[in-house]
């Protein structure tokens, strides 16, 4: 497995987004959940993103920590050498709805429910999920600091952020500041300007929904012509192909495809070993 860097923690150039795994009307059943990690573990995977709110209802927060819990306590490889990145600052309403919250206050106790539910005395990486309009960005970050230096937190990053926002989270966080996540697809392409920062100011950026979304991923190849027609002479899926454009796009690109299935994130690892001329990637880049 090709690796790449989130700070100091070395992980698979691809990660397993679980979030698939806890979606309301979506979601497997838990043996086949576990296999599913089980099957990215032993593949090579060394990256499992999650976050509290990623949960069926809004009175099961953080089943899907708790499931990427499980699933590493029964695996048979080592749990350690895995870095789990989780989230806090969004939040699930009644109707099945997302709120925000960025308090510190909430942010705090979102830490201290993370940590019992992955079953750990520090979370290895650390998200603000989303910017909340009702709290100054510099006192949400300021927020996540306050963990790192209280040791519930080994490293930080920031979700759903522009590059202005990217810049004060660097300013406040530092070389505690290792990554960001945000969306990144064929058809979500408005996020490379925070790819170009990323590259500059030397984080990770953690592309998701890197193939669509659950509603789309199936549908990448014919949607997107230039990915079908490119996997169909490599003899590969389309998904793959678009993975490996992420990766080509950037060193410091980690995507995290969702996956419910073993047979998923099974297909996905494989783009780690897909080349693509320079006239592909061109023809990718540009969308035709």
């Amino acid at each position: 497995m090709r690796t790449r860097m989130i700070g100091s923690r070395q992980v698979s150039a691809i990660g397993l987004g679980a979030m698939p795994m806890s979606t309301a009307g979506h979601m497997p059943d838990e043996a086949q959940s576990i296999r599913t990690i089980h099957a990215a573990l032993d593949a090579g995977i060394r990256l499992i993103d999650t976050a509290d709110a990623y949960t069926p209802s809004h009175t099961d927060v953080g089943h899907n920590e708790r499931l990427v819990a499980k699933a590493l306590a029964s695996w048979g490889g080592d749990a350690d050498s895995v870095l789990v990145s989780t989230k806090g600052g969004h939040v699930r309403t009644p109707s099945g709805g997302w709120a925000r919250d960025s308090r510190p206050e909430y942010l705090f106790q979102a830490c201290d429910r993370s940590l019992k539910a992955l079953g750990v005395e520090s979370i290895g990486l650390y998200f603000h999920h989303r910017p909340d309009p009702e709290v100054p960005y510099e006192v949400a970050v300021g927020a996540i600091k306050d963990l790192v230096q209280a040791g519930k937190v080994q490293a930080a990053g920031i979700s759903n952020a522009n590059p202005e926002q990217m810049r004060v989270a660097l300013e406040i966080l530092g070389d505690d500041l290792v990554a960001v996540q945000n969306e990144f697809s064929p058809r979500f392409r408005t996020s490379e300007p925070e790819i170009d920062v990323a590259d500059e100011i030397d984080i990770a950026f953690l592309s998701w929904s890197p193939l669509g979304g659950m509603g789309s991923a199936s549908d990448l190849g014919s949607d997107h012509a230039a990915f079908g027609e490119i996997a169909a002479a490599h003899g590969v899926s389309p998904q793959q192909v678009c993975l490996a454009w992420q990766l080509a796009r950037s060193p410091r690109i980690v995507p995290i495809p969702g996956a419910s299935r073993p047979e998923s994130i099974l297909d996905s690892v494989q783009a780690v070993d897909l080349e693509l001329t320079d006239e592909e990637l061109g023809r990718l880049n540009s969308g035709k």
